[in-house]
């Protein structure tokens, strides 16, 4: 969902988004810059890049199974 908010912005500040953004993409723009800085989104895209990495997948459930089988011979 989609919040409106109204941002005072110096008018050459405006002219020049206006004109090197657009001005159906301004708002899109200024939320691509300030996501970061009130989002914690690093942790999010780290786990996505961790995921894309087949091969590390691929140890890492090799490395699960082995330990879930050595526990599975630990007497309780």
């Amino acid at each position: 969902m989609h919040k409106r908010i109204t941002i005072t912005l110096d008018e050459d500040v405006y002219d020049g988004l206006y004109k090197i953004i657009g001005k159906r993409r301004i708002s899109q723009f200024i939320e691509d810059l300030v996501r970061p800085h009130v989002l914690d989104t690093a942790l999010d895209a780290g786990y996505r890049s961790m995921a894309a990495d087949t091969q590390r997948e691929v140890e890492a459930q090799e490395w699960v199974n082995a330990v879930s089988q050595d526990m599975s011979r630990e007497t309780r």
